[in-house]
């Protein structure tokens, strides 16, 4: 497995940028960056493409649907140029609240979209005249205009990667994407909840898992022994009621979806009723332990490598990893030594800094 973290830039002063950098020191891989409702993605790239030299660096995710999709790859080269061929395009739907609630766009219909999204930001890398007719997009509108192409070229692939949940989505992934950014993963249940979707997309595309790269996140924190670590797990429970409650809207909420699809559907209902309804406390109450300790990275050293393993062996090639800590210093020691676990289960000796980019998987892009 490789490594990999998401940031996101909205507050903390300028922690974050001190942070990448010396992440990309420990040996982190990929360094993800989000956009949710704060501050946006591609901005914050080019400043980390400034500051660092050899670690990946792609959008976790711009949310398609507030860009159009020539935007979306004139974004894409002008990054992918800028930091020398470390760039990862990430794309995904959002959902409901955000879309709607606050971009002020549908949300309907996020697989047509998301799949002429990908077909029009690959016909404009490809240096095509962009000529689309389908369900979401015409271009060009009916008129005097004629089809062009842009005048900037990629000087490197880039890799498009799709945060998806829904068998939908997953299936869409599997057909088309370069790779998979994953949440809400339980190793125990992923097969029934995401991979026999991803496979079957990949089956119906005449690929394989190979095809496609597997990044899947969690929170990662050390605690000294078990008794540390119960404060630890109860602190964690409010967040993920959020997830499970406040995420998208009161009738679509796919983090709730994905939980139910791995065994917890009554409780992730009974905790959506309960935040929806004001108790965010008594919606954290219904939160077992296991949820957490089933989703996470939390637990004592030994604990942690044996879920690595875990996660290693149900498919996953990039762990993307969210350190635990009160202030900087805290979080870049979480992450050093998660990167050093990883490392240890994946074979690695104690001083390799990651694969050249040539042969990570899902680096050479995937064509319609």
């Amino acid at each position: 497995m490789r490594t990999a973290t998401t940031v996101e830039a909205s507050g903390g002063g300028r922690d974050h940028v001190a942070f990448v950098v010396e992440a990309e020191k420990l040996g982190l891989d990929v360094c993800w960056v989000a956009e949710a409702w704060g501050s946006d993605a591609p901005s914050v790239l080019g400043h980390y493409a400034a500051k660092t030299d050899r670690m990946l660096l792609g959008s976790g995710i711009m949310q398609v649907g507030t860009r159009t999709p020539v935007a979306v790859a004139q974004t894409a080269i002008t990054l992918a140029n800028l930091s020398g061929g470390r760039f990862l395009l990430g794309l995904g739907a959002s959902g409901p609240q955000v879309i709607e609630g606050l971009h002020g766009v549908p949300f309907a219909r996020p697989r047509s979209r998301t799949r002429e999204t990908v077909q029009i930001v690959r016909a404009a890398l490809g240096g095509e005249k962009i000529a689309h007719s389908g369900r979401e997009f015409t271009i060009p509108l009916p008129g005097e205009a004629v089809p062009m192409r842009l005048s900037a070229r990629p000087e490197h692939p880039i890799p498009i990667y799709l945060a998806t949940m829904s068998p939908a989505m997953l299936r869409l992934t599997g057909e088309i994407a370069d790779g998979w950014l994953g949440t809400s993963f339980v190793p125990e249940g992923a097969v029934e909840a995401y991979f026999a979707h991803l496979d079957e997309g990949l089956r119906d595309a005449g690929r394989s898992r190979a095809d496609l790269d597997v990044c899947q996140g969690a929170e990662v924190a050390f605690a000294r022994d078990e008794d540390a670590l119960r404060p630890m797990v109860a602190a964690r429970k409010e967040a993920l009621a959020f997830s499970l409650g406040g995420m998208g809207s009161a009738s679509t909420n796919f983090y709730n979806r994905a939980y139910g699809r791995q065994g917890w559907a009554e409780v992730a209902a009974e905790v959506r009723d309960r935040w929806q309804a004001g108790d965010r406390a008594g919606a954290a109450a219904l939160v077992t332990d296991d949820m957490v300790l089933a989703t996470t990275l939390i637990g004592t050293e030994p604990m942690v490598r044996e879920r690595l393993r875990v996660w290693r062996d149900a498919g996953v090639d990039l762990v993307r990893l969210y350190p635990a800590g009160d202030d900087l210093d805290e979080r870049l020691s979480t992450l050093a030594r998660a990167i050093e676990l990883v490392r240890e289960v994946d074979g690695r000796p104690p001083e390799h800094r990651g694969p050249r980019r040539s042969d990570r998987p899902g680096y050479q892009s995937n064509p319609t």
